[in-house]
């Protein structure tokens, strides 16, 4: 018995690295917009439980990628999709084996002025004038809904009708402000709205919302201390609270 004992005092000191720095320092990162909620909330229990503080920035995970070849520098990349982290270790922006799903997001179709009890119901309809969306060649979630319309063989039908934002936050933005009567939103966004304002999109409908993030700055050992502190229970339970599946 007694052999074991510093082992098993050796495990716990492991598995709590992320949570005992010996100096607190400030970790960049760049963060989905879909994701800022959460993140928000991961950043103030991570200062809490480390003394690290993080810095986040917010946009469209294509539009964060480009910041990222173009010099910005952010130490971390968490973001909406599983294709961009994996592209910055091929081109030399990424830590290689640093990559890792942090959450499987869900999107939504949401309005302010229209129920929807069955969505799909709702888009075959058609009686909306406009419907936002998110950029889809640089916001994930934005692709994901356009995928929507086409598994409803509704893309020839509503693409007239379609407003586009820059990100998911501003997506969101039109349908609140009245520019946009609905839509596709991610969850995470609008998880209190309130019931009948939400119709959340059934996966089949869309390929899944991995969210890979990825260590950008090799030499940041907060940055590391944040993607180790992104895997545990403290953290998912966090990014369950608004309607992410975790790993």
């Amino acid at each position: 018995m007694n052999g074991r004992r510093p082992l098993r005092l050796l495990a716990a000191l492991v598995g709590l690295s992320w949570a005992a720095p010996a100096l607190a320092d400030s970790v960049s990162v760049a963060v989905a917009a879909n994701f800022t909620a959460p993140a928000q909330a991961l950043a103030k229990d991570f200062t809490a439980r480390t003394g690290h503080e993080l810095v986040l920035s917010f946009g469209a995970t294509g539009g964060l990628y480009t910041q990222i070849t173009q010099g910005a520098p952010f130490q971390v990349l968490l973001a909406a999709d599983d294709e961009r982290p994996a592209r910055a270790v091929r081109e030399g922006y990424g830590v290689a084996g640093s990559v890792f799903t942090y959450a499987i997001g869900r999107l939504a179709l949401y309005s302010t002025v229209m129920a929807l009890g069955d969505g799909a119901a709702v888009l075959r309809e058609g009686a909306f004038t406009r419907l936002s969306i998110a950029n889809p060649q640089t916001a994930p979630y934005g692709a994901a809904g356009l995928e929507v319309l086409g598994a409803l063989d509704l893309t020839q039908a509503l693409t007239p009708k379609l407003v586009t934002g820059e990100s998911i936050a501003q997506t969101l933005q039109f349908v609140e402000t009245g520019n946009a009567e609905l839509g596709f939103v991610a969850l995470s966004q609008v998880i209190a709205a309130p019931a009948g304002a939400v119709w959340l999109v059934p996966e089949t409908l869309h390929a899944p919302l991995a969210q890979d993030g990825v260590l950008l700055d090799p030499q940041a050992p907060a940055a590391r201390a944040f993607l180790d502190y992104l895997r545990s229970a403290q953290a998912q339970a966090i990014m369950s609270r608004f309607g992410y599946q975790v790993p």
